[in-house]
């Protein structure tokens, strides 16, 4: 075995360039024929004085020999994924013929013959590599037929094997660029399913390819949501706008949209960047945008809307931050429905008059409507929401007034604050910190002599009609549907934030936070590859819950990671190596998903060859 180097010639510039092969000398009657084992591309970094120690390593980690010394670092790495590459696609016994026999399903029974006497105590498994989200991933790709889409957008086979890989990464290791390259070249089998070597691409492959997606982003998105509609047999009846942002580590100096604003995940102290979603009511991406990062939301949705074409009387979701009277009053303009969370106002829930029902998890109901002719409000009220405001305002009001009190304990201390001014400074910021210094009377009293030093500080609470404290766990909803009945908009609204809280959970699940890049783009690209991964994740949780499977994808994360696929070597008597490479058995937890799924229990097959 040893690596032969061939000139080639471009058939289209004409230009030069030197391929690699791992070859072997076989010998045919009288004559000796070089075969390939192994095509090893155009780019070999491994110094040509190396090339006969890395093919003798993978002649024996093929023999099953154990090497006390081994190679170092690159060397072994490339040997070691030579092998496991030799080992997937097929080995040669001593007169070069093949002893590949592949397998499409690892519940096929032997054949006669297919029995060999083997030492036990020379099993040895390698190049265990995983393949459970990989295979859940390509299953899903398929469904919505996202190599077929890449295909028509120009991608030649290394690119779409680099953004499927670049999509999965994302769905499996949530990380940067770089963890996923790391993680397609060392740790997982995705290149075996598709039969390519991520370990012969660079990291600058996969970060053109991010770019190249997000120059089709548009027809990306619309083409995955026109087959979600198709399959699901949706209706474009709900969108539900939302905004999340993520944070930079450094200084982020060449982004133009790195600006600072409200964290979400309280990292105020960096840089932040927007991304603003369209959702339909199904819980699927329509469309996305990056923002700058003091983005408002109340200002983005009419861009998000008129860029996205939502047809006229289309049904808008929102929630309380982005429902102001402006938004409000654009979209009867515009001739969309609506139905938002109100803001401010007072809690006029009417007991009397309340309807009462049950919600999906048993939880009791109260709902009392207000109706104008224009628009109806919706005042609900929850017993699981009251008494979780009702501990919420005690621990508010009881941290508040424990600040009070400090304040005026200092007043007697040498070195309390006694200025008036200085003072009230910290009451604002106590009220600011607590929200609750509406339902308090406080009074300064200053001596009269000294008009700024303060001599006493007293506080009354007198709680504000219509608060979350007379009123707990009352929320309003603001609607012009009017012929909707009182349960019907409630059960909508609810269904739509329930898909919130889940997008909300997968946020944290998908590499959105943080981001390294330092081009605009870049940055646009990270984003749009969880977006992607959102949508598989998205498409295989709904089949999963159409089955009775309700489970975070963090969990079923876990479950499918568990699958590898390994190759066990066996010394025979003749002393040539048995090698089988399959995935290991599916267990209940994972095999529960495959079958609810209707998905092959081995990916791969299996491969079995003697050396």
């Amino acid at each position: 075995m040893y690596i032969r180097r061939t000139l080639t010639r471009s058939r289209g510039a004409g230009a030069s360039y030197y391929t690699y092969r791992l070859v072997r000398s076989v010998r045919i009657g009288e004559k000796v024929k070089q075969e390939t084992l192994l095509n090893l591309g155009s780019q070999l970094d491994i110094p040509m004085e190396s090339w006969a120690e890395l093919c003798r390593r993978i002649e024996e980690i093929l023999g099953g020999q154990v090497s006390l010394v081994g190679l170092a670092g690159e060397l072994e790495e490339a040997a070691q994924r030579y092998a496991g590459q030799l080992v997937v696609r097929g080995g040669f016994d001593a007169r070069g013929r093949s002893e590949s026999r592949p397998e499409s399903d690892s519940r096929s029974k032997p054949e006669s013959g297919r029995f060999v006497e083997v030492d036990v105590e020379s099993l040895e498994v390698l190049q265990a590599r995983s393949v459970g989200v990989e295979h859940a991933g390509l299953w899903a790709m398929q469904g919505l037929g996202f190599e077929e889409l890449l295909t028509a957008l120009g991608f030649n086979g290394v690119d779409r094997a680099m953004a499927i890989g670049s999509v999965i990464a994302r769905m499996a290791v949530p990380g940067s660029e770089s963890s996923s390259w790391n993680w397609l070249r060392a740790h997982s089998g995705l290149g075996e399913l598709l039969g390519e070597d991520y370990g012969k691409r660079s990291l600058m492959r996969l970060y053109r390819v991010s770019d190249k997606l997000l120059r089709h982003q548009a027809r990306i998105e619309d083409a995955l949501f026109s087959r979600v509609q198709t399959l699901f047999g949706l209706e474009t009846r709900v969108t539900l706008y939302d905004l999340t942002n993520t944070y930079f580590e450094g200084g982020a100096h060449r982004q133009k949209k790195a600006k600072r604003g409200h964290s979400k995940e309280k990292r105020s102290d960096c840089p932040l960047v927007t991304l603003g979603l369209v959702l339909d009511g199904s819980g699927f991406v329509r469309r996305s945008r990056v923002f700058a990062g003091n983005a408002v939301e109340a200002h983005t949705l009419s861009e998000m809307l008129e860029r996205l074409s939502v047809p006229e009387g289309a049904l808008v979701i929102l929630d309380r931050g982005i429902a102001t009277e402006e938004n409000i009053l654009w979209l009867r303009e515009k001739g969309y429905r609506y139905l938002v969370m109100a803001r401010g106002g007072k809690r006029a829930f009417d007991a009397e008059r309340a309807l009462s029902f049950t919600s999906a998890s048993g939880e009791a109901l109260r709902v009392s409507r207000e109706d104008d002719g224009e628009e109806v409000r919706l005042y609900c009220h929850s017993a699981g929401r009251e008494e979780k405001e009702k501990a919420m305002n005690a621990q508010r009001m009881a941290r508040f007034e424990a600040g009070l009190t400090k304040l005026a304990a200092g007043l007697s201390r040498p070195r309390g604050i006694k200025n008036a001014d200085r003072l009230r400074e910290r009451i604002g910021r106590l009220k600011e910190c607590y929200a609750v210094g509406q339902q308090y009377q406080i009074d300064v009293r200053t001596d009269p002599d000294r008009n700024e030093r303060v001599i006493a500080l007293s506080w009354q609470h007198t709680l504000r009609a219509g608060s979350r404290f007379t009123d707990p766990g009352v929320y309003c909803l603001r609607t012009n549907l009017l012929d909707w009945d009182e349960e019907t908009l409630w059960r909508t609204y609810i269904t739509l934030t329930d898909i919130e809280a889940v997008f909300r959970s997968l946020k944290s699940e998908l590499g959105l936070r943080p981001i390294h890049h330092s081009r605009e783009d870049r940055v646009d690209g990270h984003l749009f590859l969880s977006v992607l991964a959102y949508q598989f994740v998205q498409f295989l949780r709904t089949r999963l819950m159409s089955q009775g499977i309700q489970e975070s994808w963090a969990r079923l994360r876990t479950t499918l990671s568990l699958q590898r696929r390994v190759t066990v070597t066996f010394t025979q008597r003749d002393g040539r190596s048995l090698n089988v490479r399959k995935a290991t058995r599916a267990e209940p937890d994972l095999l529960r998903l495959y079958r609810a799924l209707g998905m092959n229990e081995a990916p791969g097959g299996i491969r079995r060859f003697v050396s």
